[in-house]
Order: structure tokens, then C-alpha cells, then sequence
């Protein structure tokens, strides 16, 4: 019996020598699809080995521990498409070892929904890229001059444009746009900061121009083609980060990294070409040439800002967290292989801290908080919560380690958000009776119409937002109790109360997939609730403030809980819920209007140069903000806003009690 980890879902079991790859993903419940049958003719079952040693997982996965290629495979890529190089089929693969096993986007069934689109906002159009239509003389035998000199020549007569450097990319493509555009030309001239640089040039005249917008999540990663001149997205495209296979969250992948020092390089490589498959998308989508597309601001958190540019992010797994540069870069984009105009460039706003980065600052730069009078809280959560408090007068930021529990990962019937997912959770305090709504339908799961809605996809786990909601409404329903525990006392009233062993689990449905929370499932919840509750507790301590006055939930997983339940348990701070929004990809929104206004990266840079930053993993007090945090909501804060709104449960309110009882036992 050998271990076989599978990603991203990150399910695991034990499985015998000789053992079919797509048997065991079945086995497992892994998201693996299959036309045929297994009978190796549609190919839609392809898997990759990950080489390597994976101390969390306790595996040292190797090609070498599959079964050699089979004749299946070999007449597979013969009659279809080659199979690309590491790819198995997985239904004619067998296990001959440990395993790491990653299974793409496209071999899964349930495709994982990307929030890519962006966010409606207005935005003053000023960017950095200008184009200028010139006309060239022609060269004369008597005083011959280069072509880049007649260009420069032209663009200071006709433009008044002056001490003008040119990328050198110009240099093999001038010659025949003179000759395509009869002597005419479009020079698209950028302003970097203390020098103008003449970056593309094309035949003729023209005045389309194009830009991309980049939100380099941990987990998935989106991009917004932009008209440089109006402002307007003409198309979004996401995809999952590839990384996942080498770790489902930040740390899990510095770790496989502070392992493998030569990971830098592969790391770096699928995520540029995830990057370049999204600009091929997205420019056949609009219909444009990538030669058209000038200029590109990504942000991402410091570990994926460290990968793409290429940079070893090793020094952020342990103190002091040191980032390799904390400036705002601007360079070319071919340095780093993505794949635009040859002279196109290339932004990433400043990060923050070793844990906060061109992400957060993107995030600051949509929600300007430092224009504010009113205190506000900013959340952006992932595998990693970014936090940042504050308003006019001062900020501060510090991130949490909250883990993949959000997302899926690491619960029992969890999986990440695609159609067939639970993302919504009732429970009936008195009969314990439960609705439920997935992905992919509209309906509830007690309305008519829902079993039709289904029928292609069925149930088939839980989402972040739908676990969330379970937790939270099983606290509401009694079956919780503040500390998170399952009450076994409430068996007797439903069958939906299960034993397992010590201890207990809640069914919340009972059809071909059952999905359950299980007690490790609450503690899951409850351990990333109380990691990002006690950063947030944190920067209120050190601002100081007992309060704030809005609370604003960033990112794609933001936009899908409902603020009364985050509150509820205790995922964020008691404030009046109708000041609780979600302001969706904010990210992608600053890194739009960096991309479109000039004058705002100087401004981000400014304000994150006076951000105070507070490193939660070495903060004294941390440890016990998350002690009382792990409670549901908290041990001791008593959300009074919330519980204005909502019926505290009779349990909890007993509770409330007991514990001011004994409070005044010991004052006595």
C-alpha cells in the first residue's frame, strides 16, 4: 500500500501496487472526467506526476513510480494529439509508488469558476503609453541618415518631442513599417518617470492601442484586455494558478521551494505561461493583435510578484520575511517572457510588507481609504488574509495565515467553487431540517425545478461560502456550541447528527454524494477564522480603536459570503451590517487604474511608503487575540451590532451566563 496525493483537491488515501490511477481518483471522489469510460480513446483524463520530496504530505513522488508507458497511451497520441510531455492517461496508468498527482483544469469534470469579470469604475485616462502619428522623410544619398535617426528627427519636428530613448526592439521592425506605411508611421512613445522611451512603432497611422490589467492570485489568476483609449474592457479571462500542484497555499509552496531551490525555475515558468495563455485568449476574444497590446499591470501577492519577475521567494518563509525589492518595477515585458508587443511594458506596484503585497497596494489604490475620514477595515482573503486599517490620518497592515479551509481545501467534502458545489446553508433550529443551494442553480434544494437544475452536474461537495454558512447556521440551530463542538444531545431529535467515533458530524445532504460537516471540518473553519480575527484585532490594538466604521471584504471569495454569516462567526469584527460590502476584485481594479492613469502609480507609491506595518508572527499579543477568536463568534467581543439583528441561540445565551457567573466568582 503506497500514498497518493491528489491536486488541487488535495485528497489523499492509500492504494495498492498495480492500482489504476483514475480507479483510486474515483475511490478519493477526485474531479476526474472521462468520456470513455477509461478505455483510453478520449483522452480527457490526463494527469501529471509532480517530481519531488513533499514533507507535508510525507511522499517522495517520481514519474519512476507509475507504470511505463502504455500501448494504450502510444496509439492514443498516434490517432489524436501527441500527449504533452510528463501527461499520462490516467485511466491506463498504474500506481507503482508514492504519488503526487496533479489533475489540470482541463481533465476536470467540474470546471472551477473563475470571478473574472471586471468591476464598473470610473477612471480619469491618463496612462504612461501616448501615440504619435509621424511622417518620415525619405533618405537622401547625399546626407544618408538611419532610420531611427529620420524617426527621432520627424517625432521633434512635428511633435516637439525631445532627448528620446528607443527600445531596441525598434531596430527590427522599422525598416518595413517605413516601407509598409510609405515613409508614415504610429510611435507609441511611454513615459517612464524621468525619460520618455519609444517603445512600438507601426506601419501607417493608427490610434488603437491596448492594455492588460493582471490580478496574480495564489489560486487563480485574472485578466481584463483594456482599450487604452476609452477605458473600456473588451474582455476577461481567468484561469486556476498552475502553482497549485506544487502547494495549494503560499507557504506549502515557499516550503516545496526552501526543498527544491531549483523550483524557482519551473514555478516561474508555469506561471507565465498560464499568463500567456490568458493574452492568446483574451486577444482572440476581443479580435486584436497582441502586437497592439502595449502595456500590462500585474499584481499579485510578494511571493507571486517574486515568481514572475523570476525572483526566489525562499527569504519569505522565515524571519524577517525580507522581500528582494519592495519598489513599484517597471520594465519590458519580454524580460519577463510575456508574450506582447516586443517593446511593451511591463508595471507591478510597490508591496507593502514580506506578506502584503501589489495586490494589497492595487486593493488601496481602488478603495482609497487614506482619503477617508471614516475608519475602515480592508479584507482580502485567500490563503493568506491581507489586513489593512485605517483612514486619512495613518494605515496599517499585516496579513494572517487563514490557509486553504476558505477554499475547499483541507474539508472533508470540500472542493473549490464550481457548478455541483454547495454555496449556500439553511437550517431549521427546530426540526434541524436543511436547504441548500450549489452552483449552477438558482433554485433551493426544497423548490421545484431544483433536481431538474442539476441533472448534469449534481451535488457534489462544498465550497469556502458554503461552509462558511453551514458552520455559522449550525451554531444558530444549537448543533454548535461557542466552542464549536457538534452537541451529541441533539442526536435524539434528528438522524442528521452522526457518531463518528469520539466524536460528530452534521449531514447536509443524503443523495449519490453525501456531504457532511464533520467536527475536524469546524475546527478547520475555526482555526482560519480566529488566524484572520486575531490580525484584525491586532491592527485595532495598535491604531488603537475598540471599533471601525466599515468593513470591506476584497477578492473573488469576498463576493460570494454574506456578511451576516462572516460576522457571525466571528470572520470578522461586529460593525452595523449595512456598512459590511464586498467591493469584488479590487485588485484587478487598481491594477486597472494603474494601467490607465499615470499619475495614480505615483500616488500608490507614496501612500505605501507610509503604511505602518505590523508583523503578526512575532507580535506578543497575537496568540491570544487568536485563542479567544477561535470561539464562535468570540470568547469575549459581544457583537452587539449583530446580535441586534439576529437571535442570539438559546445555548450560547446560556452560556453568556455561566461565563459572567464565574467572572464574578473570582471578583468575589
Amino acid at each position: 500500500m503506497v500514498a497518493v496525493v491528489f491536486t488541487p483537491s488535495g485528497r489523499r488515501g492509500e492504494f495498492e501496487i498495480g492500482t489504476p490511477l483514475l480507479e483510486a481518483a474515483r475511490q478519493l471522489g477526485v474531479d476526474i472526467d472521462s468520456v470513455c469510460g477509461g478505455r483510453g480513446l478520449c483522452g480527457r483524463c490526463q494527469i501529471l506526476c509532480t517530481s519531488g520530496s513533499f514533507a507535508k504530505h510525507g511522499i517522495e513522488s517520481s514519474p519512476s513510480h507509475l507504470s511505463p508507458i502504455s500501448q494504450t497511451e502510444i496509439k492514443y497520441s498516434e490517432r489524436k494529439t501527441p500527449l504533452e510531455v510528463g501527461r499520462r492517461l490516467s485511466c491506463h496508468t498504474r500506481i507503482e509508488g508514492p504519488l503526487v498527482i496533479d489533475v489540470p483544469a482541463e481533465s476536470q469534470v467540474h470546471k472551477q469558476v473563475v470571478r473574472k469579470d471586471a468591476e464598473q469604475r470610473d477612471i480619469s485616462l491618463d496612462p504612461n503609453i501616448r501615440l504619435h502619428y509621424i511622417e518620415v522623410p525619405e533618405d537622401e544619398m547625399e546626407h544618408s541618415i538611419s532610420n531611427v535617426r529620420r524617426m527621432l528627427q520627424a517625432l521633434e519636428n512635428q511633435w516637439q518631442l525631445t532627448n528620446l530613448t528607443v527600445d531596441g526592439s525598434i531596430f527590427t521592425m522599422i525598416h518595413q513599417a517605413l516601407i509598409a506605411g510609405k515613409n508614415s508611421l504610429t510611435v507609441a512613445i511611454s513615459n517612464d518617470g524621468y525619460k520618455q522611451r519609444v517603445i512600438a512603432v507601426f506601419p501607417g497611422f493608427t490610434d488603437q492601442y491596448f492594455g492588460l490589467a493582471i490580478d496574480i492570485g495564489s489560486t487563480t489568476i485574472a485578466l481584463h484586455l483594456t482599450d487604452m483609449n476609452s477605458g473600456d474592457v473588451l474582455a476577461s479571462v481567468g484561469c486556476m494558478n498552475p502553482q497549485i500542484r506544487f502547494g495549494e497555499d503560499l507557504m506549502s509552496r515557499v516550503s516545496y521551494l526552501q526543498m527544491h531551490p531549483e523550483g524557482t525555475v519551473e514555478m516561474t515558468e508555469v506561471v507565465r505561461d498560464a499568463i500567456n495563455q490568458l493574452i492568446d485568449e483574451a486577444a482572440e476574444a476581443a479580435n486584436i493583435d497582441k502586437r497592439q497590446i502595449l502595456s500590462m499591470v500585474a499584481a499579485g501577492n510578494p511571493i507571486m510578484h517574486h515568481l514572475v519577475l523570476g525572483i526566489d521567494p525562499s527569504p519569505l518563509g522565515f524571519a524577517p520575511f525580507t522581500l528582494a525589492t519592495d519598489d513599484a518595477i517597471e520594465i519590458a515585458a519580454r524580460e519577463v517572457d510575456l508574450q506582447i508587443n516586443p517593446g511593451g511594458r511591463l508595471y507591478l506596484p510597490p508591496c507593502i510588507a514580506g506578506h502584503v503585497g501589489a495586490d494589497t497596494a492595487a486593493v488601496l489604490l481602488s478603495e482609497q481609504p487614506y482619503k477617508a475620514g471614516s475608519l475602515s477595515l480592508i479584507i482580502d482573503i485567500g490563503t493568506n488574509a491581507e489586513i489593512v486599517l485605517g483612514n486619512q490620518q495613518k494605515l496599517l497592515a499585516c496579513s494572517s495565515p487563514t490557509g486553504p479551509a476558505f477554499e475547499g481545501a483541507q474539508i472533508s467534502c470540500g472542493q473549490r467553487a464550481a457548478p455541483g458545489a454547495i454555496e449556500r446553508v439553511r437550517i431549521d433550529p427546530e426540526t434541524l431540517d436543511v436547504r441548500v443551494r450549489v452552483i449552477g442553480s438558482e433554485f433551493w434544494s426544497d423548490e421545484p425545478g431544483f433536481t431538474d437544475s442539476i441533472v448534469n452536474f449534481g451535488i457534489t461537495g462544498i465550497c469556502g461560502s458554503g461552509i462558511i454558512e453551514a458552520v455559522a447556521e449550525m451554531y444558530l440551530a444549537g448543533v454548535l456550541s461557542t466552542d464549536g463542538v457538534i452537541q451529541a444531545k441533539r442526536q435524539a431529535e434528528s438522524d442528521r447528527i452522526l457518531s463518528n467515533g469520539r466524536t460528530f458530524s452534521f449531514l447536509l445532504t443524503d443523495g449519490d454524494v453525501k456531504v457532511s460537516v464533520t467536527q475536524n471540518d469546524v475546527r478547520q473553519i475555526q482555526l482560519a477564522k480566529a488566524a484572520l480575527y486575531a490580525g484584525v484585532k491586532l491592527l485595532m490594538d495598535r491604531f488603537p480603536t475598540d471599533h471601525v466604521d466599515e468593513i470591506k471584504i476584497a477578492g473573488a471569495f469576498g463576493s460570494n459570503i454574506d456578511a451576516k454569516y462572516a460576522m457571525l462567526l466571528g470572520l470578522i469584527p461586529d460593525c452595523a451590517l449595512a456598512q459590511v460590502a464586498s467591493v469584488g476584485n479590487a485588485a484587478s481594479t487598481g491594477a486597472r487604474i494603474a494601467l490607465l492613469n499615470d499619475a495614480a502609480r505615483a500616488e500608490i507609491q507614496t501612500v505605501v511608503r507610509q503604511i505602518e506595518k505590523i508583523e503578526t508572527a512575532v507580535a506578543a499579543e497575537f496568540q491570544s487575540y487568536f485563542v479567544d477568536a477561535m470561539a464562535i463568534p468570540h470568547k469575549t467581543d459581544p457583537f452587539v451590532h449583530l446580535f441586534k439583528v439576529v437571535n442570539k441561540p438559546a445555548q450560547a445565551a446560556e452560556e453568556d451566563t455561566q461565563r459572567k457567573r464565574r467572572g464574578r466568582r473570582k471578583r468575589d
